[in-house]
């Protein structure tokens, strides 16, 4: 299984497998750390390899909020002290390599924000010199990596671009030959639909993106478009929104939900 670094694309940080006093726990975990004038906390996590995404809430011990991402060979990563993320405690999420999963904080047993990475095994023991965009970081190693996860030959459109400053990702629903996003902004209570494509990228075909408040009406944009369609904003504070988007004769349509 070929990892990616779980930041965006061209982001630098420090990969830190750490040994000491205190001892690293687990050991062989990474802590992604400040490169530079770069600040990590805050910085978008992704998926480094395809798989299901688990989500878990430990409150203010140990991992805080975490990711358990199982791959399809067995192995498995983790992602821990997590600011927020894309599905709430138990909930679970198909994800491809680069899917948007989370947010870098200081949650749970943690000092400073930096987001502590694992990979694991099949039989579920740490892999104790973990390799992600191809360098190996072993046990006492930190060493800084540039991130090309969600680089080649992509989307060069992210959601947050798409929907604007202050909007963070906290839902996605895979589609053939694309995704499409729902996205909040906390600072005036707005949500965001945006549907990006994964083929025919710069070549205008069908595509949408709808959001709709419980209650109210659905506001819907599709046409034919090169990259995304959408962005849809609506003010929803406290609101139920039903959500989704289509790309050809691929959709999806959510229920009613993330009320708060």
């Amino acid at each position: 299984m070929s990892h990616k670094s779980p930041f965006n694309c061209g982001k630098t940080f420090y990969a830190n497998n750490w040994t000491g006093t205190p001892a690293h726990n687990p050991s062989g975990s990474i802590d992604w750390q400040d490169y530079g004038g770069d600040d990590i906390n805050g910085e978008t996590v992704r998926a480094t390899a395809a798989g299901t995404a688990y989500f878990y809430d430990a409150g203010s011990t140990s991992y805080g909020k975490w990711i358990e991402i199982r791959h399809s060979d067995g192995t498995r990563t983790r992602y821990a002290h997590l600011a927020s993320m894309v599905r709430s405690a138990g909930g679970s999420l198909s994800v491809s390599q680069g899917t948007v999963i989370g947010t870098v904080g200081s949650t749970g047993g943690s000092n400073a924000p930096h987001l502590h990475y694992e990979q694991r095994t099949s039989t579920g023991a740490m892999d104790t010199s973990p390799t992600v965009d191809g360098v190996t970081v072993s046990l006492g190693q930190k060493k800084a990596i540039t991130s090309t996860n969600g680089c080649g030959g992509g989307n060069p459109y992210t959601p947050e671009e798409v929907c604007g400053s202050g909007y963070a990702v906290i839902d996605s629903a895979a589609l053939t030959g694309g995704r499409t996003y729902l996205l909040y902004n906390s600072g005036n209570g707005y949500n965001c639909v945006v549907t990006l494509k994964s083929t025919n990228l710069g070549s205008a075909s069908a595509m949408s993106a709808f959001l709709e408040p419980q209650g109210e009406s659905r506001t819907t944009d599709s046409g034919s478009y090169d990259y995304y369609a959408g962005p849809v904003r609506r003010d929803a504070a406290g609101q139920c929104v039903k959500w989704g988007g289509s790309v050809g004769s691929s959709s999806y349509t959510s229920g009613f939900e993330h009320c708060d």
